[in-house]
């Protein structure tokens, strides 16, 4: 089956606060999502589609020549993460076949190495369900809870040994995403629309390299990265 790639690039990056879009941050001289399709644009992706807001000002402004016709900008974003790559997932439904698979990557994880996309695909694609990259948890996890004078303690401690971090890519057949989604409007992840069918994806380790940029700060460190490579 054919793999296709889908980049959700809707959102505003509220907790970014640097007076644009974060996805549009620049990074190594460039829009930090342009490394994002980078990472995705290999010769197993036929397509590489990028799901932006409906008024987005932004995406026209930059040099996106390096990726040719293998890379396709949709103007149909969502309110939420879930929303935007469903309404992605229609906009590509006369070209991407139902068993088809999809590759859903954050517009924040500009630092994908190219093992860990080789290695997801190697995996997912052989795998009845779907897939994602993850890490295990390496840190001791507390659950907090209040006081009677509202001052955060620890509840308990949480057995790390059974939790992972979800990264991206997530991989599922076009088809089982578009029904996950459509059924679970709250899912903040691919993976959780897929679990709340009663199914179980495979979780494929990732790297810490595949960090995803939240606040300003992991900016350098994404940069060292990507710098670290070049």
């Amino acid at each position: 089956m054919a793999i296709f790639a889908l980049i959700p690039a809707a959102g505003s990056g509220t907790r970014f606060a640097r007076g644009m879009p974060k996805q549009y941050a620049r990074l190594a001289g460039r829009a930090m999502l342009w490394h994002a399709v980078r990472a995705v644009c290999v010769p197993r992706v036929t397509v590489v589609s990028v799901v932006l807001a409906a008024a987005d000002e932004h995406f026209a402004r930059e040099d996106w020549t390096a990726f040719g016709e293998q890379m396709q900008p949709l103007y149909c974003g969502g309110e939420s993460r879930r929303d935007t790559v469903l309404n992605g997932l229609a906009a590509v439904r006369g070209d991407v076949d139902a068993d088809d698979w999809v590759l859903v990557h954050d517009a924040a994880r500009p630092c994908l190495p190219g093992s860990d996309l080789e290695r997801l695909i190697a995996e997912g694609e052989h795998d009845a369900i779907g897939a994602i990259l993850a890490l295990p948890v390496a840190d001791t996890v507390k659950r907090a809870g209040k006081d009677e004078g509202g001052v955060q303690r620890i509840a308990a401690t949480e057995d790390r040994s059974q939790l992972w971090l979800a990264q991206t890519p997530q991989m599922f057949r076009a088809g089982l995403l578009l029904q996950a989604l459509s059924r679970s409007p709250q899912a903040t992840d691919e993976a959780a629309a897929v679990e709340q069918l009663g199914l179980m994806p495979r979780l494929v380790v990732g790297s810490r390299e595949n960090l995803k940029v939240t606040y300003p700060q992991d900016l350098a460190i994404a940069e060292a990265i990507l710098k670290a490579r070049a």
